[in-house]
């Protein structure tokens, strides 16, 4: 498994220079890399270089500039990195209306435990797997992180641009799914070669 290090990440006053370019690109680049799951649902897949950006913003906004709490950033961020063959990913609760916010977080509430969501492929599925400690009985947070560990035959469908791949959403009264673009197929093939 690939690993984030802080030889790859630019201090803080390189990164201002070259912030807005790198931060346009990373804008592109995600475009095929996140898809809306029903009115409240979106899913980020990420990898190392989504997560580089996502540390130098952290390192930008809080001043970060000793090698020790640079490193601590790239250990939790290490923690969310895509597993050998599989896939890892950010996956938001949305609420647009501010008075809305709690109830429909609250709808949610469970959604970490059990197969509720997962990859199809072709009829066979991958579930994802939740990080711990983002839900409690009363409240789920709106940003979670999940990985999807892959069989070897899941990887080569994923490669395999006559696959339709879908992502799905299945719990309580949210049952949503969404195919899998060919460009997004091969963004996170990417990540596993």
């Amino acid at each position: 498994m690939r690993k984030l290090s802080a030889e790859h990440l630019l201090n803080i006053i390189e990164y201002e220079k070259v912030r807005n370019d790198y931060r346009n690109d990373i804008i592109d680049y995600k475009k095929n890399r996140r898809i809306k799951i029903g009115p409240n649902i979106a899913i980020v897949f990420e990898n190392e270089r989504t997560l580089s950006f996502q540390i130098q913003e952290i390192m930008r906004a809080e001043r970060i500039v000793h090698d020790e709490k640079i490193q601590e950033e790239i250990d939790i961020y290490n923690s969310i990195m895509p597993p050998k063959n599989g896939l890892s990913a950010t996956l938001f609760i949305e609420v647009t209306e501010e008075h809305k916010i709690k109830s429909v977080l609250n709808q949610f509430i469970g959604l970490t435990s059990g197969k509720t969501i997962f990859l199809d492929f072709d009829g066979e599925k991958s579930f994802a797997i939740f990080e711990q400690g983002r839900e409690e009985e009363d409240k789920i947070s709106s940003v979670h992180y999940l990985q999807f560990h892959l069989t070897s035959e899941q990887v080569t469908k994923l490669g395999d641009s006559n696959c339709s791949i879908k992502i799905v959403i299945d719990y309580k009264d949210y049952i949503f799914s969404e195919l899998l673009s060919d460009s997004m197929k091969n963004s996170l093939y990417q990540d596993i070669q």
